[in-house]
């Protein structure tokens, strides 16, 4: 008989998310077991219970799925997770806190998207502001962006907390080979002036980008919002978004909604998911290869 495919599910919060669980399911994951208020200090035993419960063979229908909100946190359970397993015994982990990571995946590979087919050009060497980018998603875009040559400026209500955001990225998700950047919102103004792409990844309803600030952005190409809720992050930009241009822009800027975002990410979650469970051999995801799958699934379905 047959074991049944399990994702535990650990949480450091004090409920997992129900997206989370439904995107398990409907990935081909028989079981999603939650663990919550999960400490880093306990994942070594979790998961050496979940590894010697089954046969070797038996193990690649068992998997690890890290949430949470806490993008270091949630690395830094991956490497605990990682360093645990004992060869032969060993399982897929797959970290994802708060749908951050796909998130940022989904919203960056739709504006390299754009980028190649509005303007014939990529992300490498442009200018971006991640605005209220010092949550998860801002956090995860940046380094994105960053590794693939452009140059990235965390935008903060406050500058020392965007510099300590900036710092994590470049040292901690980085692994220091990239340099990402820190700013003031109140100076945002000036930034704009010289910005190729806006992310837009702040909190839910709050306008971050005003029409007057479009209309003052002579390069602006693409601008991208991952925020559902009215009033929009970005100006003129609405959900439904999706490489439409922004009225009031003097550079012929496209916007991309939290739609055409969201179905991006719901893509590559599912995607990973499913590499979960049809890999020969354990593997290890984060940010980096959701950023894959979505370019990957952008190709496939331009």
């Amino acid at each position: 008989m047959e074991k049944p495919f399990i994702l535990h599910m650990l949480t450091t919060a004090k409920n997992l998310s129900p997206f989370d669980v439904n995107m398990a399911m409907d990935a081909g994951w028989v079981s999603a077991v939650p663990y919550i208020n999960v400490e880093p200090s306990e994942v070594q035993g979790l998961v050496q219970d979940a590894i010697f419960s089954r046969s070797a063979k038996n193990l690649k229908r068992t998997g690890i799925f890290i949430g949470g909100r806490d993008t270091k946190q949630a690395m830094d359970m991956l490497k605990i997770a990682k360093r645990s397993m004992v060869p032969p015994f060993e399982v897929s982990v797959f970290a994802d806190p708060s749908g951050a990571f796909t998130t940022a995946a989904g919203m960056v590979a739709a504006v390299e998207r754009e980028l190649i087919a509005k303007f014939n050009t990529t992300l490498e060497g442009k200018n971006i502001l991640a605005l209220g980018g010092t949550g998860p998603v801002g956090q995860a875009a940046a380094v994105i962006a960053a590794r693939t040559g452009a140059h990235v400026r965390i935008i903060g209500r406050q500058l020392e907390r965007a510099q300590s955001v900036a710092d994590l990225c470049s040292n901690e998700f980085g692994e220091g080979k990239i340099t990402i950047f820190a700013g003031a919102d109140a100076d945002k103004a000036e930034y704009i002036k010289t910005a190729d792409v806006v992310f837009a990844t702040g909190a839910a309803g709050i306008e971050l980008l005003s029409a007057q600030l479009i209309a003052s952005a002579p390069q602006l190409k693409v601008a991208a919002d991952v925020n559902a809720v009215p009033p929009a992050g970005i100006a003129g930009v609405d959900a439904f978004h999706n490489g439409t241009p922004i009225a009031g822009s003097i550079s012929g800027a496209v916007g991309i909604g939290a739609l055409a975002i969201g179905n991006v990410k719901y893509q590559a979650q599912n995607l990973l998911l499913k590499k979960m469970l049809n890999s020969e051999k354990p593997v290890y995801l984060h940010f980096e290869h959701a950023f894959e799958v979505a370019r990957e699934y952008i190709k496939a379905n331009p």
